[in-house]
């Protein structure tokens, strides 16, 4: 493997079982799209859940030059965690070469294009609904009550007064909440 690969476990007992098999799946993954920079697999045992099906947790993190994939699958075994993982990631994979590849390389201008013959694929991303709404200046305790009182229970979007920046306040499958705090790159 010529790229960087970093295995990291927690509650889980990293055999070199386990660390080979990660390994197969990462190289299963190489061949698909040799890009690949570096690779970052959490595997996670939790006992703390309610559901068992849910315990083993494995996230995959794959970085290359200009993009960054990721999934996570939970299931009762790691191995089937890791599989399920894996195949999720080939398929984004799959999406994400597709994207880079397809485009408009047949030499029209975009004004050429005529709108009604685009294919059943590329009207599935299309965006369906545009809804504006107006900020109110608020702090991270304010967002937590507004969006219980709103009844939002994916995520509510405010200006917070703290940081004079726009964030995003979403709730975490543990029942906690998570802060995304954009940034211009």
């Amino acid at each position: 493997m010529a790229q960087k690969v970093d295995i990291s476990a927690k509650n889980v007992h990293l055999t070199d079982q386990l660390k080979d098999y990660v390994n197969k799946k990462i190289a299963r993954l190489e061949r698909i799209l040799p890009e690949l920079e570096e690779t970052k697999v959490d595997l996670v045992s939790s006992k703390s859940l309610r559901m068992k099906n849910d315990r083993e947790i494995a996230q995959f993190t794959i970085l290359g030059k200009g993009f960054i994939l990721r999934t996570e699958e939970r299931d009762s075994d790691m191995m089937t965690a890791i599989d399920k993982s894996t195949d999720k990631m080939q398929r984004q994979i799959e999406r994400f070469k597709g994207k880079r590849e397809r485009g408009r390389g047949n030499g029209f201008s975009a004004a050429e294009v005529n709108p009604e013959e685009t294919t059943g694929e590329e009207s599935k991303t299309a965006i369906v609904r545009r809804k504006t709404f107006t900020l109110v200046p608020m702090d991270e305790n304010e967002a937590i009550e507004q969006m219980a009182l709103l009844a939002h229970e994916d995520f509510f979007i405010f200006y917070n007064v703290n940081t004079n920046s726009i964030n995003v306040l979403y709730k975490r499958r543990d029942g906690d909440f998570g802060l995304i705090e954009p940034k211009l790159g």
